[in-house]
């Protein structure tokens, strides 16, 4: 498990790097797809009202954009780990 949480913290530290490429990979609002292919995919324009997202854009105003942006990772992680400790405790 130990080498598991080392990979783990090597991908949080590697978090930022998604800053730099001008945003999360596949998470394109209905405009950017528009102008990346030139149309809005059907099932995108159906369902993009279907979530709202509680921390638009990963930001919380208060503390900035990178922090924040570490922060959704650390929390998402976290949570990924419970639900995979959760499992392994039902299975025994």
């Amino acid at each position: 498990m130990k080498r598991e949480v080392k990979l783990l913290l090597v991908f949080l530290l590697l978090v930022p790097l998604g800053l730099l490429g001008g945003g999360a990979w596949g998470e394109w609002a209905e405009g950017e797809l528009r102008e990346m292919l030139g149309f809005v995919p059907y099932g995108v324009k159906k369902l993009s009202g279907l979530w709202k997202a509680p921390v638009s854009d990963y930001s919380l105003k208060f503390l900035g954009e990178l922090p924040s942006y570490l922060l959704s990772a650390i929390v998402g992680a976290g949570l990924i780990i419970l639900i995979f400790v959760l499992i392994e405790r039902l299975r025994k």
